[in-house]
Formats: structure tokens, sequence, C-alpha cells
């Protein structure tokens, strides 16, 4: 079973995060921010992994915690569930469109973290969205997921838009990365044996 439950307590959040890497795209993500549940929801729905995220954060001051301690959790529930990464493709990459923009994501599943992150959100507020929040996001996945990620925004007008096809590059690079190779399912996809 690729699966892990993992909840996060502090003094501005409490989140729990269950993933099942083997699922079928299903989610019910409740963090009490309209705009990153729909994008969480694009996250699970493309990657085919089941997610559910409650999240209970200090959103009277505003969202960053929240948004920041849930990259934080998902990342480090998706390292349990990897486990020694026995069998998985480890790399993913994906060109998405969505209407005006264009993102390009390629991420390595390396135990090494690092974000590229070349996305400019032409505004500050999806809604009450604040934008810089999306990259908070993927920088706090990337760290506590161990992986080496990369986004590029090719082209892009409207800021849901670019930000919808960032959640989506990612989640269907991720669903190449995590899958199980068939032609190698017992071998870690490392010549150094370990990742």
């Amino acid at each position: 079973m690729r699966s892990h439950t993992l909840t996060r307590s502090t003094a501005e959040t409490e989140i729990t995060v269950t993933l099942d890497l083997d699922g079928t795209g299903s989610y019910d993500n409740q963090t009490g921010i309209g705009f990153f549940d729909h994008m969480l929801d694009q996250l699970a729905r493309h990657s085919l992994i089941d997610m559910t995220v409650r999240a209970q954060g200090d959103l009277h001051i505003d969202d960053h915690h929240t948004v920041e301690d849930t990259g934080i959790a998902i990342g480090q529930a998706l390292a349990a569930a990897l486990g020694d990464k026995r069998g998985i493709r480890r790399y993913g990459a994906c060109l998405l469109p969505m209407d005006d923009a264009l993102v390009r994501a390629a991420l390595d599943l390396s135990a090494r973290p690092f974000l590229i992150w070349n996305v400019d959100l032409p505004t500050a507020k999806i809604g009450t969205f604040d934008t810089e929040l999306v990259r908070e996001f993927f920088q706090a996945l990337s760290t506590h997921g161990g992986i080496t990620l990369h986004v590029d925004m090719l082209h892009g007008l409207n800021s849901h838009h670019i930000a919808e096809a960032a959640f989506k590059s990612v989640a269907r690079a991720l669903r190449d990365a995590v899958e199980v190779d068939p032609r190698k399912a017992d071998a870690i996809p490392s010549t150094k044996g370990a990742l």
C-alpha cells in the first residue's frame, strides 16, 4: 500500500493529509481557502493521487501559514508514501495549456529538493487569494517532498489560468514520476542504489 496519513500541528495550523499514490484522483480538500481547495482538487485529479486534506489555520491573520503548512504536510506524506521509492519511474514532465496559459513542469523525486520557479502571475490577487502563495506552496512541497521541481510559464495573461496550469502540469508530472515502472518494479531508480 503506497498510502500515508500525516497530521501536522503547530501554533498556527492543524493539518491532516491522507494520500494514496495508487488511487484514481479522488479528492476531498477543505482548507477554508476556496481557491486553494480548487487548486488542491486539480493536483489530486490530474496526478491520480487520492487526496484528503483537512486544514484549520490562522486565517484571521492571512492565508500564508495554511497554504505553506499544507504544502509541507503534503510533501511529507508523499515522501512517506513513496518509501524507498523502489520501482517508481522517478521523473515526470508535462507541458500543459490552459486557454492563454502554457506552463511546463519537470520534476525528479530525487530526495534533493530544489525549486526553480519562472512563473509571473500578473495580478496580486485571484479573488481574495494572494498569488504569491502559489510559489510558497510549491516551495514547501518541493522541500518536504524531496523533489527537484522546475516550473516555467511560457505564456499567460490571466492569473487564474496560469496558477491552475501550474498545479495541473505539476500534477501530470507527478503522476508519471510516482507510477511503478513494470520493467523495473523491484529496483531503486538510481545507479547509487538509493534515493
